[in-house]
């Protein structure tokens, strides 16, 4: 017997019929880049997200080389009946040139995921960050179309680095969903893009909600993290686009950044829990995905939802969210993404 779900919210995953909670769990943690996480202490995870109503698990192909999408097929196979849509990604696995992403690359990387996560139609793929080019291109989604028609796939979407980006495919009209960063330090998607979204019917996922890890409130200019973990190799871009390693902003900055916003808090409010609460509400989010390394913080990540549920208190947050981010922000981050 399934154990109880909390009343966590859903929402329309776009034109699919289908919805999903407004708190997901992303799973890059699960597979590389974040230190080493067991199969075991995963799988808690995963089981933790699900207890608490999570119903949307982000993964992709290139997390710990088909790991996370390895752990996340086990896991449901042994759990059917669960509801929870696998949100997986493509296109990362090649040299990230537009003439790799070919229709015969995309049918050989969905095959592959779809034997990593042991089911026959993949519920949504989403372009991994590809170039501009691609997103451009109507021959990619053709290929998309074609592999919906086959049943290959049941519904696509777009991860995308920019708002130009996300603004450019809301026009395809087989588009599920477009997954961007906006957190407390991203803000250019609240201008135009999630009215855009919204007008589209196509449903945003807000991922790297906590920049990784900088709205944890648990950093200081002192923190430091492993070799294998992105935030010590990525600060600068390094190794991929530098927007997904604290959200492109520089780390001492954001310490102090963070510090200010929770003390606009009131008393028993964290700042990963009203972060989180503060993108949900966010009109035209449908769900933000962070990570979890453990099974308490899957917990709270799904309880956060409700943790601004206060008109004042939220809306207290929200001034100073717009606050810190016109005065310590906005003039490194807006203009790249």
């Amino acid at each position: 017997m399934a154990p109880a779900r909390s009343a966590l919210p859903h929402r329309a995953l776009g034109r699919t019929g289908r919805e999903v909670s407004v708190i997901g769990v992303g799973t890059w943690q699960l597979g590389a880049d974040w230190g080493d996480v067991s199969e075991e202490d995963a799988a808690a995870v995963l089981a933790a997200s699900v207890d608490a109503g999570v119903t949307l698990f982000d993964t992709a192909d290139v997390y710990g080389d088909g790991r996370s999408e390895q752990i996340i097929g086990r896991f449901l196979a042994a759990r059917p009946g669960r509801g929870v849509v696998v949100a997986t990604k493509m296109g990362r696995r090649d040299e990230q040139r537009a003439e790799n992403y070919t229709a015969e690359n995309f049918r050989t990387w969905i095959d592959r995921s779809r034997r990593n996560l042991g089911v026959d139609t993949l519920d949504l793929v989403q372009l991994h960050c590809p170039p501009t080019a691609v997103l451009e291109d109507q021959r990619t989604f053709d290929a998309l179309d074609r592999l919906v028609d086959a049943g290959a796939i049941a519904a696509y979407g777009a991860s995308v680095e920019t708002v130009d980006q996300g603004l450019s495919v809301l026009r395809r009209p087989g588009l599920t969903n477009v997954q961007i960063i906006i957190n407390p330090f991203r803000l250019k998607p609240l201008d135009e893009f999630l009215p855009a979204a919204a007008d589209a019917g196509v449903a945003v996922f807000a991922r790297v909600p906590l920049a990784s890890g900088l709205l944890s409130g648990r950093y200081t200019t002192a923190t430091t993290f492993s070799a294998a973990d992105h935030r010590s190799y990525n600060r600068e871009g390094q190794a991929f686009d530098r927007g997904e390693t604290f959200s492109g902003v520089d780390f001492e900055t954001g310490v102090a950044a963070a510090a200010e916003l929770a003390g606009a808090l009131p008393e028993g409010v964290s700042l990963p829990a009203a972060s989180l609460a503060w993108t949900v509400a966010q009109p035209g989010v449908t769900a933000v995905i962070p990570g979890a390394r453990t099974p308490a913080q899957a917990a709270a990540n799904a309880a956060a939802a409700s943790s601004l549920d206060a008109p004042e208190a939220y809306a207290a947050f929200d001034a100073a969210v717009h606050d810190v981010y016109d005065r310590r922000l906005r003039h490194a981050i807006h203009a790249q993404w």
